[in-house]
């Protein structure tokens, strides 16, 4: 391999490793504003004028919502452990 080609591979590298990036921050920006966006529509369901809900139904909802934030949250700590593949 020459050192042209070495340089090359380097920079082809570092583009890919950018483009990634980019990538991740127009996504991730992209859903989380959606998941935001939808979490003030759930919160007009606080309107006590206009709906009607106890106590339990709230904790029910909330819980599952932070258990689904915990289980995405560790996606980015943890991820997934590939399986064994020759």
């Amino acid at each position: 391999m020459t050192l042209f080609t070495k340089e090359l591979t380097f920079i082809m590298d570092k583009q890919k490793q950018a483009d990634k990036r980019e990538r991740f921050k127009r996504l991730a920006t992209k859903r989380t504003n959606s998941v935001l966006k939808r979490l003030k529509v759930l919160g007009n369901c606080a309107n006590r004028s206009a709906y009607e809900y106890a106590e339990e139904d709230i904790n029910k909802i909330f819980s599952e919502i932070e258990r689904k934030v915990k289980e995405v949250k560790s996606k980015f700590h943890f991820p997934k452990i590939k399986e064994f593949k020759l």
